[in-house]
């Protein structure tokens, strides 16, 4: 490990590093799968002939399999670190897509579901937790661009997903996303950065913190992934149905949204590394209650969608943020707090969705995107907490 810390120290000046780019791919790995699933929905709906409410419920199997895992994997990373885990859950990961496309009945499916889901989350923290350790072996910013390469992977799977399908069928398209995904792995797996525990730390029993800053992060973490839950799922429907727009016209909300969001989350690095975690997180969420207003009290799909894209620069970098200040709590192992920090962020974009379904079906839209920056607010009465996302900078808190 000595020489592993030279080295570490020695590169803190370089932009890209092999640890960053294996970090960077497994982020791009997690969304492109999770993108390649959503295409398939539609025909795993109807080769096991569920209804609107099965489906729904199976959608909620793909969360419950995320939550039960979440835990799991941060308990593991603190006791083997954080490559051991992620390598582990990416490699399990590998068969589900082609499990998915395969299953002959609602059992089968609901247990590669609750796999995929589970899978997915475990990687999710582990990445995360190696992001974190990236970070501080580099002493720059890196978890923005991190979301970044997440972003573009569920960008590609999602967008090819499609025309693949209709061109390779769904074993031809689950068949060439699994050997993609294959790849992404295959060239990160041997520059992905060994974060072992200290010995002490590894006697000692993985519980949940009692201290109450990971839970006051994974609230931030949670009322900042609301939102983006919010214009994913309700986006689009909003603007036809409340606005009026075209067809075409109400899919740039969320396309808006995505852009501008994957956009800043590429610069987010540098804006963090200049203006530190707190005033970068304050101002991005001034720009999302602005962009939220926008979109809310909007006259028309054109300066709804303008809110949207506003509304994506600010959520961008929000998350990473509450993310890095997880994985640097004083005295908490990166992956105990990242993994309450992520459970928490992560549950609001598997439970509000259908909570805001709900609501809207009974008062609509339009109040229920007035209510969601009410949430951003208390983020930015809790902005201060963001100074522990800048531990990395200064190589300590």
């Amino acid at each position: 490990m000595d020489t592993q810390t030279k080295m570490a120290s020695a590169v803190r000046t370089g932009f890209v590093t092999k640890n960053r780019a294996a970090v960077s791919l497994l982020f791009l790995m997690n969304g492109f799968l999770v993108g390649c699933w959503a295409p398939k929905i539609p025909e795993f709906a109807e080769r096991l002939q569920l209804s609107k409410f099965q489906l729904g419920l199976m959608i909620l199997v793909f969360g419950l399999g995320s939550l039960t895992m979440m835990p799991i994997a941060g308990a593991q990373i603190a006791r083997h670190g954080s490559r051991l885990v992620v390598q582990a859950a990416a490699f399990c990961l590998l068969p589900i897509l082609l499990a998915l496309t395969l299953a002959p009945n609602i059992a089968t499916g609901a247990v590669s579901l609750f796999l995929f889901g589970g899978f997915i989350g475990a990687m999710d923290v582990a990445m995360n937790a190696n992001a974190v350790a990236v970070e501080k072996s580099m002493r720059r910013a890196i978890m923005s661009s991190c979301h970044a390469f997440w972003s573009l992977g569920g960008l590609i799977g999602s967008g090819l997903g499609g025309l693949l399908i209709a061109k390779l069928g769904v074993l031809g398209h689950a068949e060439l996303a699994t050997l993609l995904a294959a790849i992404f792995l295959g060239v990160a797996w041997p520059m992905i950065l060994a974060d072992p525990p200290h010995p002490d730390e590894r006697k000692e029993k993985a519980r949940l913190p009692l201290v109450p800053l990971p839970w006051l992060l994974g609230l931030m973490a949670l009322f900042s992934m609301v939102p983006e839950g919010a214009v994913l799922d309700w986006g689009a429907l909003y603007l036809r149905q409340e606005l009026d727009a075209s067809i075409a016209l109400s899919g740039f909300g969320f396309a808006a949204f995505s852009l501008t969001m994957a956009i800043m989350r590429f610069a987010g690095d540098l804006v963090r590394d200049r203006l530190g975690g707190v005033k970068t997180l304050r101002i991005c969420t001034l720009f999302a209650i602005a962009g939220m207003l926008l979109a809310a009290f909007a006259p028309d799909a054109e300066t709804a969608i303008v809110g949207f894209a506003l509304c994506g620069i600010g959520i961008s970098n929000m998350v990473p943020i509450a993310f890095s200040a997880a994985g640097n709590i004083p005295g908490l192992k990166a992956g105990i707090g990242l993994s309450v920090v992520t459970t928490m962020g992560y549950s609001g974009m598997l439970v509000a969705p259908s909570a805001i379904g709900f609501v809207a079906e009974h008062i609509g839209f339009t109040v229920v995107f007035m209510a969601l920056p009410v949430l951003l607010v208390v983020v930015l009465l809790f902005s201060n907490l963001a100074r522990y996302a800048d531990g990395i900078s200064g190589g300590g808190h």
